[in-house]
Protein backbone atom coordinates (compact mmCIF):
# COMPACT_ATOMS: atom_id res chain seq x y z
CA UNK A 1 0.00 0.00 0.00
CA UNK A 2 3.07 2.03 1.11
CA UNK A 3 4.96 1.42 -2.41
CA UNK A 4 1.17 2.48 -4.17
CA UNK A 5 1.33 6.20 -2.18
CA UNK A 6 4.76 6.52 -3.18
CA UNK A 7 4.75 5.91 -6.63
CA UNK A 8 1.60 8.09 -7.18
CA UNK A 9 3.24 11.10 -5.14
CA UNK A 10 6.48 10.30 -7.95
CA UNK A 11 3.63 10.68 -10.47
CA UNK A 12 2.16 13.41 -9.33
CA UNK A 13 5.32 15.09 -9.20
CA UNK A 14 7.05 14.09 -12.33
CA UNK A 15 3.57 15.10 -14.07
CA UNK A 16 3.71 18.95 -12.39
CA UNK A 17 6.99 19.55 -13.16
CA UNK A 18 6.64 18.38 -17.18
CA UNK A 19 3.87 20.89 -16.69
CA UNK A 20 6.11 23.92 -15.57
CA UNK A 21 9.06 23.22 -17.98
CA UNK A 22 6.52 23.51 -20.68
CA UNK A 23 5.07 26.79 -19.18
CA UNK A 24 8.82 28.26 -19.49
CA UNK A 25 9.46 26.86 -23.02
CA UNK A 26 6.18 28.30 -24.05
CA UNK A 27 7.11 31.93 -22.80
CA UNK A 28 10.92 31.32 -24.10
CA UNK A 29 9.61 30.74 -27.45
CA UNK A 30 6.97 33.77 -27.39
CA UNK A 31 9.61 36.24 -26.35
CA UNK A 32 11.59 34.92 -29.30
CA UNK A 33 9.43 35.95 -31.76
CA UNK A 34 9.14 39.03 -30.27
CA UNK A 35 12.89 39.82 -30.49
CA UNK A 36 12.52 38.72 -34.08
CA UNK A 37 9.37 40.58 -34.98
CA UNK A 38 11.55 44.10 -33.66
CA UNK A 39 14.66 43.26 -35.25
CA UNK A 40 12.94 42.11 -38.79
CA UNK A 41 11.47 45.43 -38.17
CA UNK A 42 12.44 47.74 -41.69
CA UNK A 43 15.02 50.30 -40.53
CA UNK A 44 14.20 53.79 -42.36
CA UNK A 45 17.98 54.93 -42.26
CA UNK A 46 21.65 54.10 -41.57
CA UNK A 47 24.13 55.42 -39.82
CA UNK A 48 26.33 55.94 -42.90
CA UNK A 49 22.91 58.48 -44.33
CA UNK A 50 23.99 62.16 -44.13
CA UNK A 51 20.56 62.99 -44.71
CA UNK A 52 17.45 62.52 -43.78
CA UNK A 53 16.31 60.30 -40.83
CA UNK A 54 13.30 58.60 -39.26
CA UNK A 55 12.94 56.70 -36.34
CA UNK A 56 9.74 55.23 -35.36
CA UNK A 57 8.36 53.55 -31.67
CA UNK A 58 5.57 51.63 -32.12
CA UNK A 59 4.40 48.04 -31.39
CA UNK A 60 5.83 45.23 -32.75
CA UNK A 61 5.93 44.37 -36.70
CA UNK A 62 2.90 42.13 -36.21
CA UNK A 63 0.60 45.46 -34.98
CA UNK A 64 -0.87 48.21 -37.29
CA UNK A 65 1.79 51.06 -38.01
CA UNK A 66 1.33 54.51 -38.96
CA UNK A 67 3.68 54.98 -42.12
CA UNK A 68 6.68 57.01 -42.76
CA UNK A 69 8.25 58.08 -45.83
CA UNK A 70 11.31 60.23 -46.20
CA UNK A 71 12.19 61.64 -49.58
CA UNK A 72 15.85 62.06 -49.76
CA UNK A 73 17.34 65.90 -50.85
CA UNK A 74 18.65 65.90 -54.83
CA UNK A 75 21.93 66.22 -54.43
CA UNK A 76 21.87 70.09 -56.49
CA UNK A 77 21.10 72.73 -53.54
CA UNK A 78 20.91 74.99 -55.89
CA UNK A 79 17.53 73.93 -57.21
CA UNK A 80 16.14 71.47 -54.41
CA UNK A 81 13.30 71.42 -52.80
CA UNK A 82 12.90 68.01 -50.52
CA UNK A 83 9.55 67.07 -48.41
CA UNK A 84 9.72 64.83 -45.20
CA UNK A 85 6.10 63.40 -45.43
CA UNK A 86 5.05 61.34 -42.26
CA UNK A 87 1.15 60.01 -42.51
CA UNK A 88 -0.53 60.61 -38.62
CA UNK A 89 -3.19 59.04 -37.10
CA UNK A 90 -4.93 58.79 -33.63
CA UNK A 91 -2.77 57.55 -30.83
CA UNK A 92 -0.10 58.71 -29.16
CA UNK A 93 2.71 57.05 -30.20
CA UNK A 94 4.85 58.91 -32.19
CA UNK A 95 7.02 59.05 -35.48
CA UNK A 96 9.52 61.37 -35.24
CA UNK A 97 11.36 62.86 -38.15
CA UNK A 98 14.89 64.44 -37.68
CA UNK A 99 16.42 66.28 -41.16
CA UNK A 100 19.80 67.90 -40.68
CA UNK A 101 22.10 68.60 -43.63
CA UNK A 102 23.54 71.43 -45.24
CA UNK A 103 22.21 73.92 -47.58
CA UNK A 104 24.35 75.32 -50.22
CA UNK A 105 23.04 79.16 -51.17
CA UNK A 106 24.61 80.76 -53.94
CA UNK A 107 27.99 79.88 -54.64
CA UNK A 108 30.09 80.20 -51.32
CA UNK A 109 27.51 79.96 -48.67
CA UNK A 110 26.44 77.08 -46.70
CA UNK A 111 23.61 77.42 -43.95
CA UNK A 112 22.91 73.58 -41.80
CA UNK A 113 19.60 73.31 -41.09
CA UNK A 114 17.75 71.00 -38.23
CA UNK A 115 13.76 70.54 -37.95
CA UNK A 116 11.94 67.79 -36.05
CA UNK A 117 8.52 66.96 -36.97
CA UNK A 118 6.09 65.17 -34.37
CA UNK A 119 3.28 62.58 -36.07
CA UNK A 120 0.81 60.45 -34.25
CA UNK A 121 1.68 56.31 -35.41
CA UNK A 122 -2.11 55.09 -37.31
CA UNK A 123 -3.42 51.98 -35.32
CA UNK A 124 -6.09 50.99 -38.18
CA UNK A 125 -4.33 50.92 -41.31
CA UNK A 126 -7.83 50.34 -43.37
CA UNK A 127 -8.33 54.02 -42.72
CA UNK A 128 -5.89 56.20 -45.41
CA UNK A 129 -4.95 59.34 -43.17
CA UNK A 130 -4.37 62.49 -45.11
CA UNK A 131 -0.46 63.08 -45.77
CA UNK A 132 1.16 66.05 -43.57
CA UNK A 133 3.79 67.87 -45.33
CA UNK A 134 6.92 69.54 -43.95
CA UNK A 135 8.81 71.32 -47.07
CA UNK A 136 11.80 72.84 -46.96
CA UNK A 137 13.94 74.78 -50.00
CA UNK A 138 17.09 76.71 -50.41
CA UNK A 139 15.04 79.01 -51.03
CA UNK A 140 14.46 79.46 -47.18
CA UNK A 141 18.75 80.17 -46.55
CA UNK A 142 18.99 82.17 -49.42
CA UNK A 143 16.62 84.63 -48.60
CA UNK A 144 18.21 85.28 -45.64
CA UNK A 145 21.39 85.82 -46.92
CA UNK A 146 19.83 88.09 -49.96
CA UNK A 147 16.49 89.68 -49.03
CA UNK A 148 18.48 92.70 -46.71
CA UNK A 149 17.23 92.49 -43.68
CA UNK A 150 14.49 90.02 -44.21
CA UNK A 151 12.59 93.07 -46.41
CA UNK A 152 12.29 92.87 -50.10
CA UNK A 153 11.05 96.39 -50.38
CA UNK A 154 13.53 99.42 -50.95
CA UNK A 155 13.83 102.22 -52.74
CA UNK A 156 16.46 103.52 -55.24
CA UNK A 157 17.32 107.18 -54.48
CA UNK A 158 17.09 109.15 -51.00
CA UNK A 159 14.63 110.99 -50.95
CA UNK A 160 11.74 109.90 -49.56
CA UNK A 161 13.81 107.91 -47.24
CA UNK A 162 12.55 109.18 -44.14
CA UNK A 163 9.20 108.62 -44.71
CA UNK A 164 9.71 104.80 -45.73
CA UNK A 165 13.12 103.72 -43.75
CA UNK A 166 10.47 101.61 -41.25
CA UNK A 167 8.85 99.71 -44.07
CA UNK A 168 12.36 98.99 -46.48
CA UNK A 169 15.34 96.61 -45.78
CA UNK A 170 17.88 98.55 -48.03
CA UNK A 171 17.94 101.53 -50.37
CA UNK A 172 20.67 102.95 -52.46
CA UNK A 173 21.63 106.15 -54.30
CA UNK A 174 23.87 105.08 -57.17
CA UNK A 175 26.82 105.36 -55.44
CA UNK A 176 29.55 104.39 -53.55
CA UNK A 177 29.04 105.80 -50.64
CA UNK A 178 25.43 105.84 -49.52
CA UNK A 179 25.08 107.11 -46.01
CA UNK A 180 21.64 107.58 -43.45
CA UNK A 181 21.08 106.89 -40.20
CA UNK A 182 18.84 103.71 -39.65
CA UNK A 183 18.25 100.30 -40.10
CA UNK A 184 17.83 99.77 -44.10
CA UNK A 185 20.99 98.48 -45.55
CA UNK A 186 22.93 101.31 -47.44
CA UNK A 187 24.18 98.82 -51.16
CA UNK A 188 26.84 101.10 -52.85
CA UNK A 189 27.39 101.01 -56.91
CA UNK A 190 29.75 100.99 -59.07
CA UNK A 191 28.27 103.37 -61.59
CA UNK A 192 30.28 102.97 -64.81
CA UNK A 193 33.69 103.18 -65.86
CA UNK A 194 34.50 106.58 -64.74
CA UNK A 195 33.93 107.91 -68.58
CA UNK A 196 30.39 108.70 -68.53
CA UNK A 197 30.54 112.40 -67.38
CA UNK A 198 32.70 113.53 -64.46
CA UNK A 199 29.89 112.48 -62.06
CA UNK A 200 30.60 108.68 -63.45
CA UNK A 201 34.54 110.22 -62.73
CA UNK A 202 33.76 110.84 -59.30
CA UNK A 203 31.93 107.99 -58.20
CA UNK A 204 34.40 105.73 -59.40
CA UNK A 205 37.50 107.55 -58.00
CA UNK A 206 35.26 107.79 -55.09
CA UNK A 207 34.65 103.51 -54.99
CA UNK A 208 38.37 102.73 -54.85
CA UNK A 209 38.75 104.13 -51.84
CA UNK A 210 36.02 101.90 -50.18
CA UNK A 211 37.93 100.57 -47.48
CA UNK A 212 35.06 98.49 -46.00
CA UNK A 213 33.01 95.34 -47.26
CA UNK A 214 29.68 96.13 -47.76
CA UNK A 215 27.32 93.36 -47.54
CA UNK A 216 26.13 93.86 -51.01
CA UNK A 217 27.26 96.17 -54.23
CA UNK A 218 25.81 97.18 -57.22
CA UNK A 219 27.39 96.43 -60.62
CA UNK A 220 27.07 98.99 -63.58
CA UNK A 221 24.53 101.42 -64.23
CA UNK A 222 22.95 100.42 -67.53
CA UNK A 223 26.37 99.79 -69.71
CA UNK A 224 23.78 98.73 -72.52
CA UNK A 225 23.04 102.17 -73.66
CA UNK A 226 24.65 105.18 -74.94
CA UNK A 227 26.60 107.27 -71.92
CA UNK A 228 24.22 109.72 -70.52
CA UNK A 229 21.13 110.55 -69.26
CA UNK A 230 21.64 108.26 -66.51
CA UNK A 231 23.00 105.72 -68.77
CA UNK A 232 27.05 104.22 -68.25
CA UNK A 233 27.68 103.54 -71.79
CA UNK A 234 30.37 100.77 -71.52
CA UNK A 235 31.71 97.72 -73.97
CA UNK A 236 31.36 93.92 -72.44
CA UNK A 237 35.19 94.20 -72.87
CA UNK A 238 35.39 97.96 -70.77
CA UNK A 239 32.75 96.16 -68.21
CA UNK A 240 34.34 93.09 -68.07
CA UNK A 241 37.91 94.75 -67.02
CA UNK A 242 36.35 97.02 -64.91
CA UNK A 243 34.47 94.33 -62.89
CA UNK A 244 37.28 91.80 -62.68
CA UNK A 245 39.43 94.95 -61.31
CA UNK A 246 37.40 96.43 -58.60
CA UNK A 247 34.10 93.83 -57.82
CA UNK A 248 35.81 90.89 -57.90
CA UNK A 249 38.25 91.35 -54.84
CA UNK A 250 35.34 92.79 -52.38
CA UNK A 251 33.49 89.42 -53.64
CA UNK A 252 37.13 87.53 -52.67
CA UNK A 253 36.35 89.36 -49.16
CA UNK A 254 32.44 88.10 -48.68
CA UNK A 255 30.68 90.55 -50.31
CA UNK A 256 28.11 89.53 -52.17
CA UNK A 257 27.81 91.17 -56.51
CA UNK A 258 24.86 92.16 -58.02
CA UNK A 259 25.10 92.01 -61.59
CA UNK A 260 25.37 95.25 -63.74
CA UNK A 261 21.41 96.20 -64.82
CA UNK A 262 20.70 96.90 -68.66
CA UNK A 263 18.67 99.76 -70.08
CA UNK A 264 17.20 97.58 -72.55
CA UNK A 265 15.78 95.13 -69.96
CA UNK A 266 14.52 91.77 -71.78
CA UNK A 267 15.68 92.83 -74.96
CA UNK A 268 19.22 92.88 -73.70
CA UNK A 269 22.34 90.65 -75.12
CA UNK A 270 25.00 93.05 -73.34
CA UNK A 271 24.56 90.68 -69.98
CA UNK A 272 24.42 87.48 -71.91
CA UNK A 273 27.67 88.39 -73.70
CA UNK A 274 29.08 89.60 -70.27
CA UNK A 275 28.27 86.54 -68.42
CA UNK A 276 30.25 84.30 -70.80
CA UNK A 277 33.86 86.58 -70.42
CA UNK A 278 33.95 87.07 -66.69
CA UNK A 279 35.47 84.61 -64.40
CA UNK A 280 34.20 85.76 -61.23
CA UNK A 281 30.79 85.63 -61.66
CA UNK A 282 27.70 87.66 -59.91
CA UNK A 283 25.96 86.27 -57.32
CA UNK A 284 22.14 88.24 -57.70
CA UNK A 285 20.75 89.95 -60.82
CA UNK A 286 20.10 93.40 -60.95
CA UNK A 287 17.47 94.46 -62.99
CA UNK A 288 15.71 97.76 -64.30
CA UNK A 289 12.10 97.01 -65.04
CA UNK A 290 10.12 99.97 -66.72
CA UNK A 291 6.60 98.68 -67.64
CA UNK A 292 2.92 100.04 -67.64
CA UNK A 293 1.41 96.67 -67.06
CA UNK A 294 2.10 93.74 -64.64
CA UNK A 295 2.19 91.79 -68.04
CA UNK A 296 5.06 93.46 -69.03
CA UNK A 297 6.62 93.01 -65.66
CA UNK A 298 6.17 89.19 -65.74
CA UNK A 299 8.17 89.12 -69.27
CA UNK A 300 11.48 91.13 -67.98
CA UNK A 301 11.07 88.55 -65.06
CA UNK A 302 10.92 85.26 -66.66
CA UNK A 303 13.87 86.57 -68.89
CA UNK A 304 16.53 87.19 -66.14
CA UNK A 305 15.23 84.79 -64.23
CA UNK A 306 17.11 82.54 -66.90
CA UNK A 307 19.88 83.67 -65.65
CA UNK A 308 20.09 81.03 -62.48
CA UNK A 309 20.71 83.52 -59.29
CA UNK A 310 18.13 85.61 -57.01
CA UNK A 311 16.86 88.76 -58.88
CA UNK A 312 16.97 92.25 -57.65
CA UNK A 313 14.34 94.87 -59.07
CA UNK A 314 17.09 97.78 -58.47
CA UNK A 315 14.52 100.10 -60.59
CA UNK A 316 11.01 99.54 -61.33
CA UNK A 317 8.73 102.88 -62.61
CA UNK A 318 5.45 102.98 -64.63
CA UNK A 319 6.66 103.65 -67.98
CA UNK A 320 5.68 102.38 -71.69
CA UNK A 321 8.39 102.22 -72.87
CA UNK A 322 7.47 100.96 -76.47
CA UNK A 323 7.95 102.46 -79.06
CA UNK A 324 9.46 105.29 -76.94
CA UNK A 325 9.93 106.07 -72.94
CA UNK A 326 6.84 107.70 -72.12
CA UNK A 327 6.58 107.93 -67.73
CA UNK A 328 3.39 107.23 -66.56
CA UNK A 329 0.82 110.45 -65.57
CA UNK A 330 -1.99 109.51 -64.80
CA UNK A 331 -2.26 109.29 -60.74
CA UNK A 332 -5.17 106.41 -60.79
CA UNK A 333 -2.90 104.40 -63.10
CA UNK A 334 0.32 104.80 -61.58
CA UNK A 335 -1.68 103.30 -58.23
CA UNK A 336 -3.16 100.47 -59.43
CA UNK A 337 0.53 99.49 -61.21
CA UNK A 338 1.48 100.00 -58.01
CA UNK A 339 -1.15 98.30 -55.99
CA UNK A 340 -0.32 94.93 -58.92
CA UNK A 341 2.70 95.13 -59.00
CA UNK A 342 4.44 95.03 -55.14
CA UNK A 343 2.26 91.65 -53.83
CA UNK A 344 3.97 89.96 -57.09
CA UNK A 345 7.38 90.85 -56.25
CA UNK A 346 6.58 89.82 -52.36
CA UNK A 347 5.01 86.15 -53.36
CA UNK A 348 7.42 85.66 -56.56
CA UNK A 349 10.12 83.07 -55.10
CA UNK A 350 12.72 84.63 -58.12
CA UNK A 351 12.78 88.01 -56.60
CA UNK A 352 14.63 88.79 -53.37
CA UNK A 353 14.99 92.70 -53.73
CA UNK A 354 12.71 95.33 -55.54
CA UNK A 355 13.41 99.44 -55.19
CA UNK A 356 11.16 101.80 -56.28
CA UNK A 357 13.07 104.11 -58.58
CA UNK A 358 13.25 107.64 -57.76
CA UNK A 359 15.33 108.35 -60.76
CA UNK A 360 16.09 110.82 -63.95
CA UNK A 361 13.26 110.64 -66.41
CA UNK A 362 10.00 109.33 -64.89
CA UNK A 363 7.99 112.86 -65.27
CA UNK A 364 6.28 114.57 -62.25
CA UNK A 365 3.63 112.39 -61.20
CA UNK A 366 6.12 109.08 -60.60
CA UNK A 367 8.35 110.38 -57.93
CA UNK A 368 7.71 109.73 -54.46
CA UNK A 369 8.33 113.10 -53.60
CA UNK A 370 7.23 116.62 -54.45
CA UNK A 371 9.14 119.02 -55.10
CA UNK A 372 8.83 120.92 -51.76
CA UNK A 373 10.67 117.28 -50.33
CA UNK A 374 6.84 116.31 -49.27
CA UNK A 375 5.47 112.88 -49.86
CA UNK A 376 3.70 112.53 -52.82
CA UNK A 377 0.33 110.15 -54.12
CA UNK A 378 2.18 107.67 -56.13
CA UNK A 379 5.21 107.58 -52.79
CA UNK A 380 1.87 107.10 -50.72
CA UNK A 381 0.77 104.47 -52.24
CA UNK A 382 3.68 102.77 -52.42
CA UNK A 383 4.29 103.01 -48.59
CA UNK A 384 0.75 101.99 -48.69
CA UNK A 385 1.56 98.49 -50.42
CA UNK A 386 4.72 97.64 -48.77
CA UNK A 387 3.16 98.26 -45.14
CA UNK A 388 1.15 95.44 -45.81
CA UNK A 389 4.05 93.30 -45.83
CA UNK A 390 6.94 95.22 -43.57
Amino acid sequence: MLSRTLFLSLLSVITLALVVDAHVQQGKNHRHHELAAVHRRPRACSSSAAVDCVTQSSPPASSALGQATVIPRPSSASTSRFVTSVRPAATASSTVVVSSSPAHVGTSHGISTTSVVLAPVAENPAVEPAVNEVEFSDRDAASSAFTPNGMKAGIAGGDAYNYVRDHIGWWYDWSPTPNKPGKPIPVPMLWGGGTADATDAARLAAFKKLTTVPLYVLGFEEPDCAPGSGSAGMSVADGVAKWEQYMAPLKAKGAKLGSPSMCKQADETWLAEFAKKIKTPWDFTAIHVNKNSLDGVKKDIDHYAKYGKPIWVTEFACVADNPSFVPCTNQAQINKFIKDIVPYFESNANIYAYGYSNGLGLGAVWPMTTKDGKLSASGQAYLNAISKYH
